[in-house]
């Protein structure tokens, strides 16, 4: 009787961790376009900057929940590509300083060490003060693109797409309206 009992209670914690998981991977896949969610993976990163894989994807896009991360709403869910985790583990370890992360963002720029997200990816951002008030925003990476170099205005305002931080390895494409 009591190994039963301790089956029945091992069965309920695991069912309860594994309804857990499925609610962090179900929200960490809100910031995509429905149809790209399953195949997506999902991380949860760790206070060392590094990850555990929630879900395995069989596309190349990763999600993940920075909710309640410095410099970030109470609200905030992000996909990227693969290929960009170590370009946000860099981010997250800079927002992590506080005051100083524009200095150390500026100084990583100046010195070369700042790591290019890879070009032409998009990120994808649901964020706000809570879930019901989040906001799609969605971004393409264009390290090092200029308004020479690509034809687009690196200013908004004039209607269509723009490159914001144009010439840095921030440099990305912006869609009017988000």
């Amino acid at each position: 009787m009591k190994r039963f009992a301790l089956f029945v209670l091992a069965a309920a914690a695991f069912s309860i961790s594994a309804f857990a998981q499925d609610d962090a991977t179900n929200k960490a896949v809100l910031a995509l376009p429905a149809n790209l969610r399953d195949a997506a993976t999902v991380i949860k990163w760790k206070p060392d900057f590094t990850y555990d894989t929630l879900k395995k994807g069989t596309n190349p896009l990763v999600c993940y929940d920075l909710s309640g991360y410095p410099k970030h709403q109470p609200f905030t869910v992000e996909c990227t590509t693969t290929a960009n985790l170590d370009r946000v583990a860099q981010n997250l370890k800079f927002e992590a300083a506080g005051d100083k992360t524009k200095d150390m963002l500026d100084a990583a720029e100046k010195d070369g060490t700042r790591l290019k997200p890879q070009y032409g990816s998009v990120w994808y951002h649901f964020m706000g003060a809570d879930q019901e008030h989040a906001r799609m925003h969605m971004t393409i990476a264009v390290p090092g693109a200029t308004a020479q170099s690509t034809g687009l205005p690196d200013k908004a305002g004039q209607g269509g797409v723009w490159i914001m931080n144009a010439g840095t390895t921030t440099a990305h494409i912006m869609t009017p309206g988000e």
